[in-house]
């Protein structure tokens, strides 16, 4: 799972943004924030540049692992 979709809210951004800038489709960017599919490590990097955060902050901790 991830926190694309706190990040762009927290930070006013859109969907639609995002997908143009990652040069890929709405559709897909919406199943990364929806968290149906998620982004290879490239694209996730390439999200965090984009959005000027830490990769760690598009990530949730699995609280059950210890």
């Amino acid at each position: 799972m991830n926190r694309i979709k706190e990040v762009l809210e927290e930070k006013g951004i859109k969907q639609v943004w995002l997908a143009e800038k990652l040069g890929k489709s709405f559709n897909t960017v919406n199943g990364y924030v929806q968290n149906r599919t998620q982004p290879s490590l490239e694209v996730l990097y390439q999200i965090a540049e984009i959005l000027n955060v830490d990769i760690s902050e598009l990530l949730v901790p699995n609280i059950n692992q210890k």
